[in-house]
């Protein structure tokens, strides 16, 4: 396959992510749609970085990885924490600033 066939699919996968984002209410949805777009990224790096025939970007996607690893933890944790606390995931439900 060419990179183009890549592009497009990283391209396809990142605008359901942006969509799942700004459409969405459900911070689970929200969060499953942030690691879509970032999944999305690593797809495109690792094109270019065949592409290319240059590490640089595989080690860069692991990187990335790691950091979104972390990421998910700390949501995670937000998430049931907030549920804990206001017994919903909705987004509009969730007002931190008023108790």
């Amino acid at each position: 396959m060419d990179i183009q066939s890549y592009l497009l699919l990283s391209a396809t996968t990142f605008i359901i992510g942006v969509v799942g984002v700004l459409s969405r209410r459900n911070a689970i949805i929200v969060f499953m749609s942030i690691e879509l777009m970032l999944n999305s990224v690593n797809l495109s790096l690792v094109a270019f970085s065949a592409y290319l025939g240059d590490v640089r970007g595989q080690m860069l996607v692991f990187f990335v990885m790691t950091v979104a690893a972390a990421e998910a933890a700390v949501g995670l944790a937000i998430i049931i924490a907030l549920f804990r606390r206001k017994q919903t995931v909705n987004l509009d439900d969730i007002n931190i600033l008023k108790w």
